[in-house]
């Protein structure tokens, strides 16, 4: 895992956010390469989700559509879903290092200050009783800071969802069974953050709720389960390191107590291996969120869908997959790391899938001299209209194609000289790192056929 952060650092994936200020716990930024990778990960989820799904268990088209909720809701809002009341993590402080655990995660944060030959290297200290500590942030809107103008940022994309049910089934045409998706920013005050992007305080969410009538809760649950499942194996996630666990009873949440199942989606990340962390959770959520929205809000029976083929009034249940983004990133750059130290040149390459990859493909000239770099420039212009393209002409051409290696592109294509004479390149694979030739009037057809687009 240290080889990997430091070439997320060195290539300019993932930085330390505030890096020049010392950092700060539990925050991360995305760098140029970075950025590009999450936004593919996300728009190949938008783009499978929403715009171009599959058909259900029915046969029927899904009928999906997307929301963008803000960060900061009405306070009522997490009071109704249970969080200003229940969303909580057991804390611990240790009487000697000052340090502070949670409770349930002793065993991984043993206070460091004791040396012993027990496994691990230390053994506890002198701890406080365990106390609930709150995850969400606290804000205020507006001039005065009182309770009233307390609000919070949410720690969930799911109840925008839920807050604006109503409003979508009235502007839209859709009808259950329907899906509401959303890709935003959540933020919970981990107590401790840790494993990189695993675990932070400010991350991003892709979730899905996906309203059902509740007699099909069951099929539903499977449907949204083995597709979300299959997903990730289709964009690089395809070997042992991806696993599909159903929930025991006793783990399931206060939502989930009387569904048709609970499954996590989990990765072996290098700090979990031999176990596995979770990527994605896809859950029968029951009518829970709905039921409570329409309690505290007033509104009651209003909040029902009307089922005019039924011609009768419910609350739907839900089925709702919950990926991360951030984490789904972090699997990818675990995934697709590539140790290669028979390889002359780069000792590592980024074997992302190419659907991901931030860079399709580089163009460079052999040497930067005799009309190379300016046939190099002409292709480079060309592709850059469809794909991400990268142009270099500085270094020896080895060094160039080890950087790409480690920044994942799957292909280069060279201009040398004899490119001057018969108007071929030479395309280089990253993962083979075999060089074949091709006409250059072929290149936007080769990478079409093999990147898409």
């Amino acid at each position: 895992m240290e080889d990997i952060v430091a070439l997320c650092r060195r290539r300019g994936f993932v930085f330390q956010s505030s890096e020049i200020y010392g950092g700060i716990n539990g925050f991360w930024d995305y760098g140029p390469l970075g950025v590009l990778l999450k936004k593919n990960l996300k728009d190949a989820w938008w783009n499978d989700i929403i715009t171009c799904p599959d058909d259900g268990p029915d046969g029927k088209p899904l009928d999906m559509v997307g929301l963008d909720a803000t960060i900061i809701m009405n306070p009522k809002v997490w009071v109704a879903s249970g969080h200003v009341g229940g969303f909580s993590d057991p804390m611990v402080d240790c009487r000697e290092c000052k340090s502070r655990f949670r409770a349930d995660h002793m065993d991984e944060y043993p206070c460091p200050l004791k040396p012993s030959k027990k496994a691990g290297g230390f053994e506890k200290c002198s701890l406080t009783e365990a106390r609930e500590f709150n995850l969400m942030f606290e804000t205020y809107v507006g001039a005065i800071r009182n309770e009233d103008a307390k609000a919070y940022l949410r720690p969930e994309t799911a109840q925008g969802i839920f807050a604006n049910f109503d409003n979508v089934v009235n502007t839209s045409r859709v009808k259950v069974p329907f899906g509401i998706a959303q890709i935003g920013k959540a933020f919970r005050n981990e107590v401790t953050p840790r494993n990189f992007t695993f675990r932070s305080r400010e991350f991003e969410q892709m979730e899905i709720e996906f309203f059902i009538r509740p007699d099909s809760a069951e099929e539903w649950y499977k449907f949204w389960r083995d597709t979300r499942y299959a997903w990730w194996k289709a964009i690089g996630l395809a070997g042992d390191n991806l696993t599909l666990r159903e929930h025991d009873r006793d783990e399931l949440a206060h939502y989930a107590k009387e569904g048709a199942g609970t499954s996590d989606i989990e990765y072996r990340f290098p700090f979990t291996a031999p176990g596995f962390g979770e990527l994605e959770g896809v859950a029968h959520r029951t009518d829970y969120d709905l039921r409570q929205h329409a309690e505290h809000s007033g509104l009651g029976d209003k909040l029902k869908y009307f089922d005019q083929e039924r011609n009768e009034r419910y609350f739907p249940h839900v089925i709702e997959p919950s990926a991360g983004a951030d984490r789904g990133t972090l699997a990818v750059l675990c995934e697709a790391y590539t140790p290669t130290p028979e390889r002359k040149g780069s000792k590592v390459v980024m074997k992302f899938h190419p659907r991901l990859a931030p860079i399709k493909a580089a163009v460079f000239p052999l040497v930067n001299k005799e009309g190379m770099p300016e046939v190099a420039e002409k292709l480079y212009r060309q592709l850059r209209k469809k794909y991400s393209i990268e142009f270099d002409v500085k270094q020896s051409i080895g060094k160039r194609y080890a950087r790409m290696d480690e920044a994942g592109t799957p292909y280069c294509f060279t201009v040398d000289g004899d490119t001057l004479t018969d108007n071929t390149v030479t395309v280089r694979d990253r993962d083979t790192a075999s060089q074949d030739r091709i006409a250059i009037d072929k290149v936007e057809a080769f990478l079409a056929e093999k990147i898409g687009g």
